[in-house]
């Protein structure tokens, strides 16, 4: 069994499934294998000469892979809990199918999950279109002095202004700033983008994983933001720099945000006795419009 399973949760973007697998290829770290999940409706990509061409690259590297087809589409929270029950793995490591990957990312986010243990580090996908746009009124970063430490989240009383450092290109500005010579920075975070985010699959279980998916409608949106914010509050979690983590700005395939799975938050928190591990770390709040989880994306506001 490997150290780490990566799950991708994939729908109508064999392009951008092929870009993914052709990342994994190339990671410095090697110790993990692979879940895709199709939720393609109709014939799947999955069999097609570009995907099984990169399904034997890896295997050729020793890696193990399943493709599985998860139909009919009951939402994202309910493929992401699919994926998660096909894992024993010790970390978890869930990659959307719109994303390229630096070689180095996988390594640099299980050394500091490893090194902190916390609930999850990520990666915030950077939208390379907008390398142009600087934007100093979006770059206020909250660094981890110490060890990353739990943060009491409460609803109403979420640091959402942090978000803002992860649109656009802001990581790679933050980046050139802060991390020049390739050294891990760590940073505080509202939640990171699910489109690479690495999980202690032990401590995702404790919080509920995905498994209230059947809570919400079939259309929703925020689902690893909610299982995000329930982690920070037990065991902390943080974005890092070098981010690595590019987006294809492909367009997104949830059309109905409507309904925010942030909803069951206060919920969980009770059934889960979702409570600090260890000191906290206390977090001032921003007065801001209104973020939604996910309606920003990299583009930003």
């Amino acid at each position: 069994m490997a150290l780490v399973d990566v799950l991708i949760p994939t729908c109508g973007r064999k392009t951008g499934l092929a870009v993914v697998l052709s990342s994994l290829v190339g990671q410095t770290f090697t110790d993990f294998d692979v879940v895709v999940s199709d939720q393609t409706e109709g014939e799947s990509y999955l069999e097609s000469i570009e995907i099984q061409t990169l399904v034997q690259a890896l295997e050729w590297h020793g890696h193990r892979l399943k493709l599985l087809r998860n139909l009919p589409r009951r939402g994202m929270a309910q493929q992401r809990h699919f994926l998660l029950e096909q894992s024993q793995a010790r970390y978890v490591h869930f990659i959307d199918d719109d994303v390229l990957l630096d070689p180095p990312v996988m390594e640099r986010l299980l050394g500091v999950l490893r090194a902190e243990g916390c609930g999850f580090v990520g990666c915030a996908a950077t939208g390379l279109a907008y390398l142009g746009d600087v934007r100093p009124h979006q770059q206020h970063i909250e660094l981890w002095e110490g060890p990353v430490r739990p943060e009491l989240f409460e609803s109403g009383r979420i640091p959402r202004h942090r978000c803002a450092v992860n649109v656009a290109a802001n990581p790679l500005h933050l980046e050139r700033k802060l991390a020049p010579d390739g050294r891990v920075v760590r940073y505080k975070v509202a939640w990171v983008g699910g489109a690479n985010v690495l999980y202690d699959r032990a401590k995702l279980l404790e919080v509920g994983g995905f498994s209230w998916w059947d809570r919400l409608p079939v259309e929703h949106v925020g689902e690893e933001v909610l299982s995000q914010w329930l982690l920070i509050r037990k065991y902390g979690g943080c974005g890092i720099l070098p981010s690595g983590t590019y987006h294809l700005l492909l367009p997104t395939t949830i059309q109905d945000r409507r309904h925010e799975a942030t909803e069951l938050f206060d919920d969980l928190v009770r059934e889960y006795d979702v409570n600090p591990v260890g000191p906290v770390s206390e977090y001032a709040l921003v007065e801001q419009p209104e973020t939604k989880t996910r309606g920003q994306g990299v583009e930003g506001a």
